[in-house]
């Protein structure tokens, strides 16, 4: 029945924009003056940096650094086509990811700690990351996709006007640890198209101890919903493309230390039955979690852990999988 569903996805009125209909939303917030607006009130807010929930209070405009231990440009590690993403994201030419180095959470597990941990690779001034974006644009790929951008946002925005005066014209992909501020959703209101937000952890003393912050649970799920608010469930193309809405990612634990029963219930009766959600089996002990003792996660999901997982979205009433493992 899933796949049958699926295969009607592209077809439904309620989840479908024609190609040839589309229009990213940034271009409306450049044509109106409202992108410019905001590019200067991110920098402004860079001085005394509150934006996002670590509220470090440090001005990156003149070099200081918070937890996500960057300052006043981004740096990336790599732009590429990547075909392992969702399929309404990857398609068949890829889709443009950019990936950020630095990162305002502190997952023990993560599967980047080497760049999200570190600031590893090329610092990058506006102009420098509108060509990235346009250089993805021109070999193919379906989307720009912005790896681990919270911490980043500001720099982001400043980016787009140049890469729009280039010719930019694929849909804008945020792809978040949901570990987001209102204010900084505020800011991406009208421009981003497509929210692709991990929901990691239900338990604020798990999430503490697996991520650093107590507040992610509260923090993702306020985020979420003004998401949903802004761009509504996932449409695609007739190509089964993804133009717009949110995409939300769920990594299976092991031991259930995430407790994804009560995140699916969360979805399905806070934000949309009809949220498109990748759940993900593909967990292995990375970062600090064989050095630092977390033996009840140093270990891979269970096969029988992974179904239990889509049983718990099933009975939330969820019916939009990405079936990609």
């Amino acid at each position: 029945m899933i796949a049958i569903l699926l295969g009607m996805m592209s077809t439904d009125p309620r989840f479908f924009i024609p190609e040839k209909e589309f229009e990213p939303a940034y271009l409306a917030a450049y044509r109106s003056g409202e992108l410019v607006t905001r590019v200067e009130e991110g920098l402004a807010a860079l001085e005394n940096c509150t934006i996002c929930p670590r509220l470090c209070k440090v001005n990156r405009v003149e070099g200081g650094t918070g937890v996500c231990e960057i300052g006043r440009y981004a740096v990336v590690s790599s732009a590429f086509p990547h075909r392992g993403e969702e399929a309404p994201i990857s398609g068949r030419r890829g889709s443009g990811t950019i990936f950020f180095s630095g990162c305002n959470l502190r997952c023990v597990f993560c599967q980047n700690a080497d760049i999200s941990h570190h600031t590893v690779g090329k610092e990058v001034s506006a102009a420098e990351l509108a060509a990235m974006m346009l250089s993805l644009q021109e070999i193919g790929c379906h989307n720009i996709n912005l790896v681990t951008p919270d911490h980043v946002v500001v720099q982001i925005l400043e980016a787009l006007p140049i890469a729009i005066e280039g010719g930019l014209r694929l849909p804008l992909v945020y792809n978040t640890s949901g570990y987001t501020t209102l204010q900084m959703l505020r800011w991406l209101n009208g421009v981003v198209d497509i929210y692709m937000p991990d929901f990691k952890f239900a338990n604020p003393r798990n999430a503490r101890r697996y991520t650093r912050a107590m507040d992610y649970p509260a923090t993702a799920k306020v985020a979420l919903i003004e998401m949903q608010n802004q761009v509504g469930e996932l449409k695609m193309d007739e190509h089964g493309i993804a133009k717009r809405g949110l995409l939300v990612r769920h990594l299976v634990m092991p031991g259930d230390v995430a407790e994804i029963e009560p995140l699916m219930n969360f979805l399905a009766e806070r934000v949309s039955l009809d949220t498109y959600i990748n759940i993900m089996g593909q967990y292995r002990p990375e970062g600090k979690v064989s050095v630092e003792k977390y033996t009840e996660i140093n270990q891979r999901a269970s096969a029988e852990e992974i179904r239990q997982a889509y049983q718990a979205a099933e009975q939330a009433g969820l019916w939009r999988f990405d079936l990609r493992r």
